[in-house]
This record gives structure tokens, C-alpha cells and sequence, in this order.
């Protein structure tokens, strides 16, 4: 039984079998998760998240265990905590991930152990080993099920998400392995999430990762008080993996290496998380990373451009929008992103807000910075290009060919990014995750912040209180 082995991993793991680059990494990410989080927060998505949980419940239940809402000031309970902070930190886009488990882990991981920890708590090392813990199994069960699961139309931070969100939750209820085995039944059966919310530009991908948080919750307080869950769920006659990655002809069970998959749990992969710089979706980055490299040789003469070939691996060419409608299908087009890069440099969550305020996603424009942009759009012609292809999922490679009018060089200008800025190979340092922090968060008082060095000394209300100060 293939989860009961993950819950005898999640029910053993201790704070001192960490290394110090995992809990460094953790730290990274706990900081970086809270200043999008903190930005995320006043976005329409979560706002309007925040508006509807306030209706439903109206003040009518009472309960004893409190979280905060971060960014709001407020706290509510457990699972509306959970769910509102799992909104906020997917919906700019900036979250982290992982490239070969194709999940966001953070915004699911940091919002389950957050509204627990505080509502219990517990100690930052609790909260630290359950973060790990999160890490650990949401990229093994990513690894497992892509790219085929991804390519089947489903949304891995929604659907692995799930099954996270209760390991971080069993962790910190302190749940014996029969009840974790549970509460992973229920996640299972609760799995959800579909790529047409994200690529068809609407608010329902930030609800994917709430949803999983509030699922991953939800499941653990049940198996707690006795509610079962199936054991096999994951990879059962009518389960995840037949049901969800595999198609029935596919999928033989008795031929999947489970032992093989099982004897990585628990190795050391929580440092491969990648740190996303720009508001788009991560199959972009490497377009926007190769773009810049182009504009420093370019410099503000794009309006000498004639033409832009982008040449990437299939999934990323998917991304070909060239007439986004609002914000969500705007952070999923490529042909803008490079665009915008090209123009503006290195884009910022301001930068965008006010690009869209001249006028970037109307049908006419008066300011010639966003004119500047739709040109170069009708100019470019995105590309599925075999080579790189195969190099994905281990690379995400892209290719950008500018050709230039005789009037500048006429000559032809190129450049290659295999691996995006922010993977483990192409790393960011932790002052530049603060740079961002501040670019997002100018009015934040960034001296709490060092609470987050040290949390294994402090409570995790006190680390909330202090983050929220």
C-alpha cells in the first residue's frame, strides 16, 4: 500500500534529520511566500475570495481556534484562513515551484502550516518539520504523475496539492499513521483542479491552491475524529493514477515501481524549489530571461525591430495569447511577456498594474510605451521547436531571434536561456528574494522579517504577530 508508507514517512520525520540547506531553504521560501502573500492580498482574486467567506459565514459560528488573514488585519478560523491565504499567495503569479513535480508547493504548504501553527501554537521547529515534510511529499507524487498527469489537462498544484496540504496538516495535528493514511484517503478523493481555469485566463487557478489548503485541512481534522478515507486511493483499480494520469489501457499497476519511487522519499530535494522574479507563468521565464539578455544589446531601440521568432518546447509555445482579455490571460501570454521585456525591462507587479491602467489590454492606447508593445506583438511569431522539446521537462529551454531594420545593425540578434533565473542551477540570492520582497511590499517594515532567521526559538503566534506588526 503505497500511501501507507508515506504516512509512516510523515509520522517519523523529525526537525533533526534536516540539513541545513533544507531548513535555509525553507526559511527562503517561508520569506519569499509571505511578501507575495502580503502583495497578493489586495488583488481583486483575493479580495473578492475574502468578500464571499465574510457573507457565508456572517459571524454565526463560533469557534475557538483563530488564524490570521495575512494582509487583512483580521483572523477567522482554521480552514477560511487556509483557503484566503492559499488564494493570495498564487494569485500574482510569483509564487515558488518545482520544475520536474510541475507543482507550487508554497502557496499551498506555508498557508496549511501557518493556520495550524499559529492556531495550536506550536513551536517554529513544528512548524519547520511539517514544511519539510510538504516539500518532501509534494515533490515525490509531482515526480510520480508528470508530465503525464500535467498533460492530461490537470492542474498539479490543485490535485498533488491536496494530498500536501493534509501531509503539513497531519504533521502538526500530531496524527498516528492509520490516521494520516486517512486523511491522504480524503485528499485523494477531493483532488481537483484543471488547467483550461488557468489557460482560459480566469481567477480559478488561485483557487486551486485555496481549495487544496482548505481540502488538505479539512481531511486531516476528520481523520483525526475518525473519519476514514481509502488507503488506496493514490494507486488503487479507481484511483489517482488510473483515473487521473494514466489512461485505463495505460495504467498497470502491477508494472509501476512503487519500491523505486519509494526509496526517494525523504532524500534531500527540498533545495531544487525554484523562486519566480517575474508576475508570468514559469513556462515563460526562460522567453523573458532570453529577452532581456537581447534588450541589453538592443537598448530602447525596439521600434527598429522587424520581426521576433521564439522557439521553445511545446508546453511554453501553448502559451501563445496574443490578444489577452484580462490579468490572468495577460500573466499566461508569452508573446506579451517577451514583448513587455523588450520595452520595459524587467517587469514588476506596479509595472503591470500600470501598463493595464494605459490602456495594454483595451483595444486603443494613447500612451506610446504600451503602442510600443502591441507592435512588437504583430510582429512575432511563436514556435514549437523539436530540439528544445527534448529537453524538457529536465531543461525549459527558449530561443529568441530578433531581425532588425537596415536603419539599425540590420543585422539578426539571438540568444538561448535554458534554465530560467531562480531554479537550483541558475539560483537567486536571498538579498535579491528581499529586493523583490521590498519591490512588492514598499511600505512593509522589512526589520520583522529577521524573526524568520531565527524561528526554532520563537512560538508561531509570536512569529505571525511579528510578521503582521
Amino acid at each position: 500500500m503505497f500511501l501507507k508508507n508515506i504516512s509512516k514517512f510523515i509520522s517519523n520525520y523529525r526537525y533533526e534529520k534536516a540539513t541545513v540547506e533544507s531548513i535555509t531553504t525553507v526559511k527562503a521560501a517561508f520569506l519569499d511566500f509571505f511578501g507575495v502573500t502580503y502583495r497578493g492580498s489586495n488583488e481583486e482574486a483575493s479580495n473578492i475570495a475574502f468578500n464571499t467567506v465574510e457573507e457565508i459565514f456572517s459571524g454565526n459560528l463560533n469557534y475557538n481556534l483563530k488564524a490570521s488573514i495575512i494582509g487583512k488585519n483580521k483572523k477567522t478560523d482554521i480552514l477560511s484562513a487556509g483557503f484566503l491565504n492559499g488564494v493570495s499567495a498564487h494569485v500574482l503569479e510569483l509564487d515558488d515551484g518545482h520544475r520536474g513535480a510541475q507543482i507550487h508547493l508554497g502557496a499551498v504548504i506555508f498557508p496549511t502550516a501557518l493556520a495550524i501553527s499559529e492556531s495550536f501554537d506550536l513551536s517554529g521547529k513544528e512548524f519547520l518539520e511539517a514544511v519539510i515534510v510538504g516539500y518532501e511529499v509534494g515533490i515525490l507524487l509531482g515526480k510520480i504523475v508528470n508530465p503525464e498527469h500535467r498533460n492530461n489537462g490537470f492542474h498539479t498544484t490543485g490535485t498533488i496539492g491536496a494530498f500536501v496540504a493534509g501531509a503539513v496538516a497531519s504533521k502538526l495535528l500530531k496524527l498516528d499513521d492509520e490516521q494520516i493514511l486517512n486523511a491522504l484517503g480524503l485528499c485523494g478523493t477531493q483532488s481537483a483542479g484543471l488547467l483550461e481555469s488557468d489557460h482560459g485566463g480566469s481567477m480559478g487557478k488561485s483557487l486551486h491552491a485555496g481549495k487544496a489548503v482548505y481540502n488538505g485541512i479539512l481531511s486531516a481534522f476528520l481523520a483525526r475524529n475518525g473519519f476514514t478515507g481509502s488507503g488506496t486511493i493514490f494507486e488503487g483499480n479507481e484511483g489517482f493514477l488510473k483515473t487521473m494520469v494514466y489512461s485505463n489501457t495505460d495504467y498497470k499497476p502491477e508494472e509501476f515501481s512503487f519500491e523505486k519511487a519509494l526509496k526517494e522519499i525523504g532524500r534531500v530535494r527540498v533545495r531544487d524549489i525554484y523562486f519566480k522574479k517575474y508576475p508570468f507563468c514559469r513556462h515563460i521565464h526562460s522567453s523573458i530571461d532570453t529577452a532581456l539578455k537581447l534588450k541589453a544589446s538592443i537598448g530602447d531601440e525596439y521600434d527598429h525591430i522587424e520581426n521576433i521568432a521564439v522557439k521553445t518546447y511545446d508546453v511554453a509555445a501553448q502559451h501563445n495569447n496574443f490578444n489577452p482579455k484580462n490579468v490572468e490571460e495577460l500573466k499566461q501570454s508569452l508573446p506579451y511577456a517577451v514583448a513587455i521585456s523588450l520595452v520595459v525591462g524587467e517587469v514588476t507587479v506596479d509595472d503591470m498594474d500600470q501598463l493595464i491602467e494605459y490602456g495594454l489590454l483595451d483595444n486603443y492606447s494613447t500612451v506610446d510605451t504600451v503602442n510600443s508593445i502591441k507592435d512588437l506583438v504583430s510582429k512575432m511569431i511563436i514556435l514549437s521547436d523539436e530540439k528544445l522539446n527534448d529537453l524538457y521537462p529536465d531543461k525549459r529551454p527558449s530561443n529568441v531571434i530578433i531581425k532588425l531594420d537596415k536603419a539599425f545593425r540590420n543585422g539578426v540578434f539571438q540568444n538561448i536561456t535554458l534554465l530560467p533565473k531562480g531554479d537550483f542551477e541558475n539560483p537567486y540570492q536571498l538579498s535579491e528574494l528581499i529586493d523583490k520582497f521590498k519591490s512588492n511590499n514598499p511600505l512593509y517594515d522589512v526589520r520583522n522579517l529577521t524573526v524568520i532567521d531565527s524561528l526554532e526559538e520563537y512560538s508561531m503566534k509570536y512569529v505571525v504577530q511579528k510578521l503582521n506588526e
